[in-house]
């Protein structure tokens, strides 16, 4: 194997054939060391409906880096993977696919057509895993778990039979959430309201044996074939007469009673209200008050039934049509009013849903609420309570917990845990893990929500319910939940109070609530807008790796990123840049042993090797070590890909790269070697702080690099070292340095000098005998005709200036420069520095702030006004000193 590079990164070639590598030496596995700290990750369960989006390559991306750090850093991870069976969304799509071929699922009955859904399930499955190692995520395969795994279905069972003996499940009658186009029930949070387009129509009732008629309103026309009265508030005086009286039902004539209730609004319309108990909820909770009668109007597949007359079999917005045409030739349409209101829509089929008295498995949320609610607000410091980041969402948690309605968990579906309660012809039920013993039982129809099973998702996945299996006692609960923000209500809350309830505990200690893609418009991604994008696409252009860069820097925790192809280029540049730099070292450094990069830090750290250029590039890297393990301790990954990239570009590649050249291109052999050493150091340092987020091209310089062995999976994570700590003279010294050669640059840059063309070049410093010592690297990068440096500089002719930390510059560019232009051009620069004095001063004069700010901080910004004042100083005096030209 050599260890050249190619002269441009090419991602194709680099990732190719390296995940299988990875699996092969099960790099990806827990340690097994029972001395380290366990960290353990779940992964949201993504569904078998069909390929990932880039939402799920963005949820990956940050558990990935999560836990190839923690790897890195010794702890003992285990990271599981597994999918969810997604009982609606996946026989849909499988009924849909069968619907291609003129089939219908009760063509096939149950057992077929599970038969076909399993098919999809491996289909899709496959399919997903392959996506999972193009993203490169370190799972552990052999943990993997499916929702519908039998071990997983035993726990489904004993929540189920536990819950229900406790009285918390229950089978009853109520208002539900109907989907008609699945034909199952849907729980609160499955349904997504949108504002559309509808009308209010006004039709009359007329009072039995009388001319009179009373007028209400509705949205929903179709639906008076199922009212059962009509309400007025007893307060209101235009009804008082009509109390106890009864209204006859347009078209089918039905007589029902006049009432009276609060939930009747004076204010509101016509003040007079149509109760239709089995399809609208506050019509339901008045029925139950006054004990009306409750007629289901509709059928499962949104049809009306035999209770509307001769709209039976009509669709629910045929008969709708139907029925406005029928009230008006009656004469008993009074008005249509449009209106633009929110409806509840299906979240997985899109269809309108209908509320509808059914027959449902309820969870009965009380307890279960008030029992996490408390546990979550628990300040004793001794409580496994979940830190949420942001912190908002545990608030938004919180919230939703206090507001939670009773959980309608039945669905009538084929796909999914069936419900694990059976009946025989005696009208008896038996509810239990197992099928009862004997003759005559069958066993309920309907299955259980998905969210169901997957609220049991961190333990069930760990051997629960045998509470002594080894997953389940070392990794249980989890370290870190990774998830959007959408899914709190659906998941999150959900996997919390099963967790508490079940295990005892917290089922994870931190989660990290992320946002959303959208589009660079900010729109959300979606089908109809036709602006989805497929990560596998941006990985065969880009590469993993730049992918996985801009998702893990797109946002801060809890924010919605953009998807941007600039951004992407980018990603791409920036790896380029380090492929660059490392090929540079590697051509130079190839026969660097581990045992020489030793001890030329040694030297360094005891100042008796090395320049003060690597004095100053060792503690900028300590620095970046302790500020990205800090930010990424804290989930902030996108603020450690911003002082990564910095350190990386800016000062490592930009500079110490540029400036370790005068060495490398000279005489003196010890010198270079000590370069060498450093080069090889701080790149070895770099690719192990990048490989958590960019693992394919870190593996693959790092395996290139002359004194590593294995994997960089499991290389040690850097750390801070002491001897290279606080440094502050070499870094003050090399700074000044870096900021000469920069205002050198730009002054030429200002009056358009090229470098090419040699100017002499005046300074004037306090640090001369340093700032000589380095000549030959302020001649390499300022090209200067002449070079003076000393403590006191006297100049006769024009010149352009600059001041910095510690020195003055000039460059007498007579013939190039106009006075009065200079002159205004530091009057620009005399105000920017007054306006850092203001800031600076303004701080400093808040008591508050000096008083309870921590003493390093409050002496940072003293060194900044000292800093700024002498800049000050500096720039009026040469402006003084030009005037008087």
């Amino acid at each position: 194997m050599t260890n050249e590079l190619t002269p441009k990164f090419n991602p194709t070639e680099v990732e190719a054939g390296r995940y299988e590598k990875w699996l092969e030496a099960d790099v990806f596995k827990p340690s097994g060391n029972p001395d380290a700290e366990p960290y353990s990750i779940v992964i949201p369960p993504p569904n078998v409906t069909g390929k990932l989006h880039l939402g799920h390559a963005w949820d990956t991306t940050l558990q990935d880096i999560i836990i190839r750090q923690k790897r890195m850093q010794g702890f003992d991870t285990l990271w599981l993977p597994g999918m969810d069976h997604a009982g609606i969304a996946t026989q849909a799509k499988v009924a849909a696919r069968l619907a291609e071929d003129g089939i219908l699922p009760q063509d096939l009955g149950r057992e077929k057509f599970l038969d076909k859904v399993w098919e999809w399930k491996d289909e899709y499955a496959t399919t997903i895993k392959e996506q999972w190692g193009k993203m490169g995520i370190s799972v552990d395969y052999s943990r993997e778990r499916f929702t519908l795994d039998e071990g997983l279905s035993q726990a489904v069972r004993k929540v189920f039979v536990q819950l229900y003996n406790k009285g918390w499940i229950y089978r009853g009658e109520k208002l539900i959430n109907w989907d008609p186009k699945a034909m199952t029930a849907l729980s609160d949070i499955e349904v997504i309201h949108k504002e559309i387009d509808g009308a209010f129509y006004h039709i009359t009732y007329q009072i039995e044996g009388s001319d009179e008629f009373v007028e209400i309103a509705t949205t929903r026309p179709e639906t008076f074939l199922g009212d059962t009265a009509v309400i007025v508030n007893e307060k209101d005086e235009r009804y008082k007469h009509l109390v106890g009286k009864n209204v006859i039902l347009p078209i089918i004539n039905r007589v029902i009673p006049i009432l009276t209730d609060d939930h009747a609004d004076m204010e509101k319309g016509t003040g007079v209200v149509k109760i239709t108990p089995a399809h609208d909820p506050n019509d339901f909770e008045v029925a139950m008050r006054h004990d009306l009668p409750m007629i289901n109007m509709m059928n499962n597949d949104g049809t009306i039934n035999e209770n509307g007359g001769k709209y039976e079999g009509l669709d629910r917005f045929e008969a709708r049509k139907q029925i406005v045409a029928d009230l008006k030739e009656l004469g008993q349409l009074v008005d249509i009013k449009p209106v633009r209101h929110e409806v509840g829509h299906s979240e997985r089929t899109g269809v309108v849903v209908e509320p509808r008295l059914s027959t449902q498995w309820f969870v009965k949320m009380d307890e279960l609420a008030k029992n996490a609610i408390a546990h979550q607000r628990k300040k004793d410091g001794t409580d496994d309570v979940v830190a949420f980041y942001p912190p908002r969402f545990g608030d938004a948690y919180l919230q939703w917990m206090e507001n939670v309605h009773d959980w309608v968990i039945s669905r009538q579906l084929w796909w999914g845990h069936q419900i694990p309660a059976w009946y025989n012809e005696a009208g008896e039920m038996y509810v239990g893990e197992e099928a009862p013993e004997g003759e005559g039982w069958t066993q309920d129809a309907d299955v259980l929500d998905t969210w169901f099973s997957s609220a049991l998702w961190p333990f069930s996945t760990m051997g629960w319910p045998d509470e002594n299996a080894e997953d389940f006692k070392r990794y249980y609960p989890t370290s870190t939940l990774v998830t959007g923000y959408d899914i709190i209500p659906f998941w999150v809350s959900r996997m919390i109070f099963q967790g508490l309830e079940f295990t005892g505990k917290s089922p994870f200690k931190r989660a990290l609530i992320h946002g959303l893609i959208r589009d660079e418009e900010g729109r959300k991604m979606s089908k109809s807008l036709g602006n989805g994008i497929d990560p596998m696409d941006v990985i065969e252009k880009y590469g993993t790796d730049a992918l996985r860069w801009f998702l893990s820097n797109g946002s801060a925790p809890g924010q919605d990123v953009r998807f941007s192809y600039d951004k992407m280029d980018a990603a791409w540049n920036f790896i380029n840049k380090i492929w660059n730099v490392s090929r540079y070292i590697l051509m130079n450094a190839e026969d660097v042993s581990a045992d020489a990069v030793s001890s030329a830090l040694t030297k360094v750290a005891n100042k008796t090797a090395g320049n003060v250029t690597d004095r100053w590039i060792l503690t900028r890297l300590n620095d970046t070590v302790e500020r990205v393990t800090e930010q990424m301790d804290k989930f902030e990954f996108g603020v450690a890909g911003h002082i990564l990239y910095n350190f990386i570009w800016d000062e490592f590649a930009n500079w110490y790269l540029e400036l370790t050249k005068e060495v490398m291109f000279g005489e003196d052999e010890a010198e270079k070697d000590i370069t060498r050493a450093v080069l090889l150091h701080v790149l070895d340092q770099v690719l192990r702080l990048l490989h958590p987020i960019m693992p394919f091209f870190t593996e693959e310089i790092f395996e290139k690099l002359p004194n590593t062995s294995g994997s960089i999976v499991v290389a040690e994570y850097p750390k801070v070292r002491p001897e290279f700590n606080d440094d502050k003279a070499s870094e003050g010294v090399a700074m000044l340095l870096i900021e000469l050669i920069t205002a050198v640059r730009n002054i030429r840059a200002e009056v358009n000098t090229p470098l090419s063309k040699q100017v002499p070049i005046f300074i004037k410093s306090e640090q001369a005998e340093f700032l000589n010592s380095v000549a030959p690297y302020i001649t390499r990068f300022a090209n200067p005709s002449e070079l003076v440096i000393a403590e006191e500089v006297v100049l006769d002719e024009q010149a352009m200036t600059a001041v910095i930390t510690g020195a003055e510059l000039f460059l007498p560019l007579k013939g190039l420069i106009n006075i009065e232009e200079e002159i205004a051009r530091l009057e620009k620069e005399l105000a920017k520095w007054q306006k850092e004095l203001d800031l600076v001063n303004k701080k400093l004069g808040n008591e508050r702030f000096v008083a309870n700010a921590k003493v390093e901080v409050v002496q940072k910004e003293k060194d900044k006004l000292a800093d700024y004042q002498e800049k000050f100083d500096t720039v009026k005096a040469r402006i003084a000193e030009l005037k008087e030209n």
